[in-house]
């Protein structure tokens, strides 16, 4: 595994984190890889006020150096319906457009979100995975991935950027109601509504007697209601986030499945770790300092070689909402929220995706 490390030994541009991306990248066997090839670059581009999505330089970097071993490369993402600052469409917000990356910009399963190729699976609930269209089409997959925590499943990672970012949203949906209901306890309830501001999909309301009411056709198991409650008023009826994290992994084979096995490769950017996913829009100050930036091959080995690299002892302060006191747990993103972040690295690897198993090669 390749791994850059911001830290540098001189006051010289090509001691920093860019120029060793710049050199990562000419290690990689990119022009066996893309050359005369249709290149899907899956990112998170995140949405609203958010800050911390990858900087648009290592986008450019990395766009260029796969045009130059000859890729014809689009940068994909989801493409929100009812909401035109997050994803593809509010990507230009946060500095990523067209004409100063010079690649088009495709909506994963189309501007409608219904092109898409149908596999039948059989996990609990989730019967089928609606994989893009735009992703099953390209040769070539790079999975451009933020490393950052997430109150589902633990983190987010490369593993979190093809689950959830190369299916429709009628998937997404049937992964997360993996997690379980959402309940809503009356008597803590002070009717705020900030749940409600902060769902995306309306779908969730106050009826006319003041019952709190959500109409599950439209809600995405985000948690995000749950998660700025003030007064804990909503919970899940169920915590079956393994169940979600295992649904992640074999959604993910499914897509992997489309692409020839050397076709696929992954890179982690460790840079502006914050509490929350991107999806929330709105950034939070980073947990622990800046890493740098992992690529492999191997998408259970990058995984955990992030999660390794995330420390307790390296929290920084007033990185958590002010009260938030860690619980216990092994993994400082398992003391934030209560889950073990590594049951989706085990979930990967018992569906046989890869190893745990990882060394770096530092890139100096």
């Amino acid at each position: 595994m390749k791994f850059a490390t911001v830290k540098f030994d001189k006051l010289d541009k090509e001691a920093t984190l860019p120029a060793k991306f710049q050199r990562m990248l000419k290690s990689l066997p990119l022009n066996k890889m893309v050359e005369g090839k249709t290149v899907a670059l899956k990112m998170h581009l995140g949405g609203g006020l958010g800050y911390t999505t990858i900087h648009p330089l290592f986008v450019k970097i990395l766009v260029d150096a796969l045009k130059n071993a000859g890729g014809k490369v689009f940068i994909t993402d989801l493409y929100h319906l009812n909401n035109d600052d997050f994803g593809v469409r509010g990507a230009r917000n946060r500095g990523y457009s067209s004409d100063i990356l010079d690649v088009p910009f495709l909506p994963v399963a189309g501007h409608a979100d219904k092109y898409f190729y149908n596999k039948e699976i059989s996990f609990k609930t989730l019967k089928e995975i609606q994989i893009a269209g735009n992703i099953y089409d390209a040769d070539v997959l790079i999975d451009f991935s933020h490393l950052k925590g997430h109150g589902v499943c633990g983190y987010g990672g490369a593993l979190k950027n093809i689950a959830m970012g190369c299916v429709t949203q009628n998937t997404r949906r049937g992964l997360h109601a993996l997690e379980g209901g959402i309940e809503w306890n009356e008597e803590l309830c002070d009717h705020c509504e900030k749940c409600i501001e902060e769902c995306r999909y309306n779908a969730n309301k106050f009826n006319d007697e003041g019952k709190y009411e959500i109409f599950y056709h439209h809600c995405t198991y985000c948690q995000h209601c749950v998660e700025i409650c003030p007064n804990d008023a909503l919970t899940f009826a169920s915590h079956g986030f393994k169940d979600f994290q295992k649904g992640m992994a074999l959604a993910t084979k499914e897509i992997l499945n489309t692409f020839d096995k050397d076709s696929v490769y992954y890179i982690n950017v460790l840079l502006n770790i914050t509490m929350l996913c991107d999806c929330w829009g709105f950034s939070t100050p980073s947990l622990v300092p800046d890493i740098g930036i992992m690529a492999s091959d191997d998408i259970v080995a990058i995984d955990k070689a992030s999660l390794d690299s995330i420390r307790t002892e390296d929290l920084l302060p007033d990185s958590l909402p002010v009260g938030r006191e860690l619980r216990e747990g092994k993994h400082l993103l398992e003391k934030i929220f209560g889950k073990d972040p590594y049951g989706q690295i085990n979930a990967m690897e018992e569906s046989g995706m890869g190893s745990s198993d990882y060394r770096f090669e530092e890139i100096k």
